[in-house]
């Protein structure tokens, strides 16, 4: 049966770190301002376990391990750019990392291997069966109670994206058709065999033996649209004697199929290249991911939309929101969603959106004006007009030539299907027809609205680039180490908690006496004690007298940690404990 970790462990008198190190290492690891004990306060102890209830049975598969250690040890992979094998290394034999996750002990236990990936697969399936990603509800449980906390206003926010690469190979067409052929073969090779004619045998044993590249390597432009032709029959076969539903593979295979190839009149031929879409298969190992050429940059992979908080008012930036999708995904669909996101976080009513003008569309216009927001948009997608549009009082369209500063007149125009857009038209310096619809004259006024804004409100939105660097700051190639859009999500959202975190470190350790304050931080005294030699002396004069009144009392002291606070500062302490 599931069940809640505690957080926060015993100490052990023997074993915990901080009664094993001495001098700066003890004043180093003691500090509540440094990085392992703030990310041990403001992550580790924030994350609510019961969110991964779902993931257990209810009367057997409990956790064999803290699910907040092994979420914070997730979090730490990614903030750092470790490897699994670094992961666990650090996690066993660095103190430092062992208290940013609650290990405060020398005997506790890091969670094994296989713990930890089981978690992980269980994270992927689950969202593959509900559509819920479970680490992004601990990003927003978890910011939430950190906006709450240091009273994050979010009345103005800004978002950007970012294109990045799936860890996969670049296939041409024949490869990939080639690779998806072999992974087939060899997850279904005895019915597939007892399908084929001798010679179909013959081509898909060859084809199983090597790699699609030395194929094309070899090969001439001619002989690979043969073996194209011939491979696309041998599929045929295969998809129509077996159940695609039968492994991952074979669903594949039917799915490449279909995009690569057609059948007319059972017989089947190549598609033109440029039928292929975009959303095509790009590998067999990562079929998830899309193609996107956007300027000079061509990906194959996915698109990362970050929202974060820009209110000067407020102590600090906060990541409020992260959305990923393929590479297809359109920047304008992104913000809606965004925004409802970010309303469940930030304390107060989000009143301006700062973006760039790929998130420009009439119906995000429309969305912001009925919610009562300022979308500011630093520039529109698409070459200026040449003509300015605008309708008088009566309802007319003025028209004005930018070149020639002049006006030109313009006449309504009828369409002839019912329920049509209206339209306009006017003669061109070519004695040629220009027309213009409503849709053209909104976008001339939202370029004007945009020329009226001061800098300083077309500035607000450039730091976020800033953001969306660090959260691929590992990826400097922009290709993540990861295949599938699940665990993209997961690394966005394990990013942008660290970064979060990076963030209010720097504020506590900025801010420290008036956090403490605020907060009722009830660690600040041990610090105080160590830095107060007074207090210090006082504290160890008194203990010594309780320790000559009552051994008892002495013992139940010790096991109660006062003891190692102040004995290795009080010599007649030192020499009665020896």
């Amino acid at each position: 049966m599931y069940r809640r970790s505690s957080k926060s462990s015993q100490l052990n008198l023997f074993t915990s770190a901080d009664t094993l190190l001495r001098g700066k290492a003890l004043k180093f690891y003691t500090d509540t301002e440094k990085w392992h004990n703030q990310f041990r306060v403001q992550i580790t102890n924030r994350i609510d376990e019961d969110i991964f209830r779902p993931l257990f049975h209810e009367h057997h598969g409990a956790p064999n391990a803290s699910i907040r250690v092994l979420t914070g040890m997730m979090i730490l992979k990614e903030a750092h750019g470790w490897s699994d094998a670094q992961l666990f290394e650090q996690c066993n034999f660095n103190i430092l990392t062992r208290s940013a996750l609650g290990l405060l002990n020398m005997d506790d236990s890091v969670p094994v291997e296989s713990t930890y990936y089981l978690l992980r697969t269980r994270i992927v399936n689950y969202e593959v069966e509900t559509s819920e990603n479970l680490i992004e509800t601990v990003f927003s449980q978890v910011t939430k109670s950190q906006a709450i906390e240091f009273q994050i206003n979010g009345n103005k926010i800004r978002m950007d994206s970012k294109l990045m690469g799936s860890n996969i190979a670049w296939y041409s067409r024949y490869e990939l058709i080639h690779e998806t052929v072999r992974q087939a073969y060899f997850s279904a090779k005895p019915p597939i065999d007892r399908l084929l004619s001798a010679e179909e045998a013959v081509l898909l044993g060859r084809i199983a033996g090597e790699t699609g590249d030395k194929v094309s390597w070899r090969s001439t432009g001619s002989e690979l649209a043969t073996k194209l032709s011939e491979l696309g029959q041998v599929i045929y076969t295969i998809i129509n004697g077996i159940d695609a539903g039968s492994s991952v593979a074979l669903e594949t295979l039917r799915r490449v199929f279909n995009e690569q190839y057609q059948v007319v009149k059972k017989v089947v031929s190549v598609r033109p290249k440029q039928d292929i879409s975009a959303s095509s298969v790009q590998s067999p190992n990562d079929t998830d991911c899309q193609y996107r050429q956007k300027g000079d940059q061509q990906v194959r992979g996915y698109s990362a939309n970050l929202t974060e908080t820009c209110d000067a008012d407020d102590p600090f930036n906060l990541v409020t929101n992260v959305l990923v999708d393929t590479a297809g995904a359109s920047d304008c669909g992104f913000l809606q969603t965004a925004i409802e996101e970010t309303k469940g976080i930030v304390t107060g009513k989000i009143e301006s959106v700062n973006a760039d003008g790929a998130y420009h569309s009439p119906e995000n216009q429309d969305y912001c004006e009925e919610n009562e927001i300022d979308l500011i948009l630093c520039a529109i997608q698409g070459k200026p007009s040449r003509y300015d549009l605008s309708l008088d009082e009566s309802g007319d369209l003025v028209v004005t030539d930018l070149q020639t500063n002049t006006t030109i007149s313009s006449r309504s125009v009828t369409s002839r299907k019912e329920g049509s857009e209206p339209k306009w038209a006017i003669l061109n310096e070519k004695n040629q027809y220009r027309y213009f619809t409503q849709k053209d004259i909104e976008t001339c006024i939202l370029r004007r609205q945009i020329t009226a804004r001061t800098p300083e409100e077309l500035n607000r939105r450039n730091n976020v680039e800033a953001t969306i660097f660090q959260l691929g700051y590992h990826y400097p190639n922009a290709k993540s180490r990861y295949r599938g859009l699940v665990k993209h999500k997961m690394w966005a959202n394990c990013r942008c908690l660290w970064i979060n975190f990076v963030r209010i470190a720097n504020y506590v350790a900025g801010n420290s006496p008036d956090y403490a304050r605020k907060s009722g931080n009830l660690r600040i005294l041990p610090r105080l004690c160590e830095q107060n030699v007074k207090i210090r002396l006082m504290l160890s004069r008194l203990l010594q007298i309780l320790t000559e009144w009552s051994g008892d009392l002495l013992l139940f002291l010790r096991h109660q940690r006062f003891l190692p606070l102040f004995a290795e500062r009080s010599v007649e302490l030192m020499i009665w404990k020896k």
